[in-house]
């Protein structure tokens, strides 16, 4: 007996929303001088590795990894002075913990964020089918819109708002009254994304008792361990139990628990290397501001973004990854990132390198 396949509509089966969707694309650094992913360029000391291998030589890889991490959560509570009266939810990544949250939300939920912002905000309120609100910044120094949240808070009153602090790609922290009226207006959940927290000094893990609807997420990826995939949210226990029931068991697996909690057991040599970046960022902003036709912005993170002459940035952009420099070119999102382009802050040689090119760019 013979049998003859139908044909198979992929447009049949996915949802127009994810058929709509473009990929997101990660660019191939390999050969390059890699500053466009905001990675902390420092690597590890010979004898952190060998105590970090040391502690991993009796993992149970056999066994599921603790479905609660309490280990890890426990040192995060502690190394940054979290108030036991919140919970904290660890995530593959930060995005996971978005992913969880716009998850959770009914199908005709509204989520806000300011726009320009991180990118994953949108891709997956979009994937999920949600109405997704961008409210531009101010064009002069990229601040929050306050009028024009307000009015959208009091129009749809969305479900979530990110605000992103300091934030991606623009650098800033937002002006915290501004912050504030906003937690206060909002009537669903406030999530600021403290991602980049280790070089900006600044945070509102401290202001989480003085509001029932606000959540602080983190990442370690920052900070220099990337490669192992950890965020976590902050927030009261009510708020976090939900979030948990969708949470995927056993999400951290034993490798990331270990590591990540060895690693903020020797916190200090990773504020050592923080303090080697923001160093290295002042002088690399003041270096971009000598340039003719260069306007960088002030950054509170460990990236610059900068205005290149109208209608060069691709170009520019093309020319330093020929040299052997990969940076972001943001000018095709259009809007306020027309004609930038975005660096991270790398090693000292790296940035000298950076500067070399973009000079004989221009």
């Amino acid at each position: 007996m013979s049998f003859k396949c139908r044909p198979f509509e992929v447009n049949s089966i996915f949802r127009k929303e994810v058929l709509a969707m473009s990929a997101y694309k990660v660019a191939d650094a390999q050969g390059l001088i890699k500053l466009d992913a905001m990675e902390n360029p420092y690597n590890w000391p010979e004898d952190l590795k060998l105590a970090w291998l040391s502690t991993l030589k009796d993992c149970p890889l056999n066994r599921y990894p603790d479905p609660t991490a309490l280990e890890l959560t426990q040192t995060i509570k502690r190394v940054y002075h979290i108030n036991d009266q919140f919970d904290v939810m660890l995530g593959n990544g930060s995005d996971e913990i978005i992913q969880l949250l716009l998850m959770a939300l009914p199908s005709n939920a509204s989520v806000m964020a300011p726009a320009p912002g991180f990118v994953m905000y949108k891709q997956l309120s979009d994937c999920l089918g949600l109405n997704y609100l961008s409210i531009p910044l101010k064009a002069d120094d990229f601040d929050l819109d306050l009028p024009a949240m307000l009015a959208t808070i009091k129009q749809h009153q969305p479900s979530v708002i990110f605000l992103a602090y300091p934030n991606n790609p623009t650098g800033n922290l937002f002006t915290k009254s501004a912050m504030h009226e906003i937690i206060t207006a909002a009537q669903g959940l406030v999530v600021i994304d403290e991602a980049y927290a280790p070089f900006a000094d600044a945070s509102f893990v401290d202001v989480l008792p003085e509001y029932d609807n606000l959540l602080v997420m983190r990442t370690v990826s920052k900070l220099g361990l990337a490669g192992l995939r950890l965020g976590y949210v902050i927030g009261r226990p009510e708020i976090i139990e939900q979030l948990n029931k969708i949470r995927l068991p056993y999400n951290i697996n034993s490798l990331t628990q270990l590591s990540v909690n060895f690693a903020l057991c020797n916190l200090e040599i990773f504020d050592q290397q923080t303090q080697k970046i923001c160093q290295e960022r002042s002088l690399m902003f003041n270096q971009l501001n000598t340039l003719t036709g260069i306007t960088a912005y002030n950054s509170a993170a460990n990236f610059i973004l900068f205005k290149t002459p109208n209608n060069q940035a691709t170009r520019i952009f093309l020319a330093i990854k020929q040299q052997g420099i990969l940076i972001k070119d943001m000018s095709p999102q259009g809007g306020l990132l027309s004609d930038c382009l975005r660096v991270t802050i790398g090693k000292p040689e790296e940035n000298k390198a950076f500067i070399n090119a973009l000079k004989n760019s221009l």
